[in-house]
């Protein structure tokens, strides 16, 4: 794995470094002892997955606050999105700064996402699937999340046609969290 270090402090893309042979390939997607050499989150509790039916389906963009704040890693296992983190770490240089990167089903790339970023994506595919691992278990009474259109963020999502969850709608922009 090539870990990548992004423009907001913590946060990473991860490059799979497959062995290709006649049959295809073989890579290895995770191994504690090298995220934990990077200083990563190397215990994962949790892991989901997500499916999207229709292309321009937007999620987030979301995080669990403390007790339960949880570092992230993703990869896109079909189809394609454009993946979005947001740095809400008071204390950060890079607080309200956002990072986005294309994760696809062909490029190979994870995105590791720290405690205190929300994270949030744009399906650019129909039928994507993004496969998470969490360091913490979810629990409803910690789950957050800032609005995808807070104009003080002015993320630049790819696609103007949007499915959104009224959840989602409803968010708070940044100068209204905790």
């Amino acid at each position: 794995m090539k870990f990548i270090e992004t423009s907001l402090n913590g946060a990473y893309v991860i490059e799979l470094e497959p062995t290709f042979d006649h049959r295809g390939f073989l890579a290895r997607s995770w191994c504690a002892e090298e995220f934990a050499r990077q200083g990563l989150a190397s215990t994962f509790v949790q892991c989901n997955t997500s499916y999207n039916l229709h292309k321009g389906t937007l999620r987030g963009l979301h995080y669990q606050a403390a007790p339960y704040a949880e570092a992230k890693l993703i990869r896109c296992t079909r189809g394609s999105v454009f993946d979005v983190l947001v740095d809400l770490r008071k204390a950060s240089e890079t607080y309200l700064k956002w990072f986005s990167v294309e994760l696809t089903q062909d490029n190979l790339k994870m995105l590791y996402v720290p405690e205190g970023m929300a994270h949030g994506f744009q399906t650019l595919q129909d039928n994507t699937e993004l496969f998470y691992q969490m360091s913490q278990p979810y629990k409803a009474e910690c789950a957050r999340g800032v609005r995808w259109n807070d104009p003080q963020l002015n993320i630049n999502w790819p696609l103007e046609k949007m499915i959104l969850s009224e959840r989602d709608q409803a968010l708070p922009f940044c100068l209204e969290c905790e």
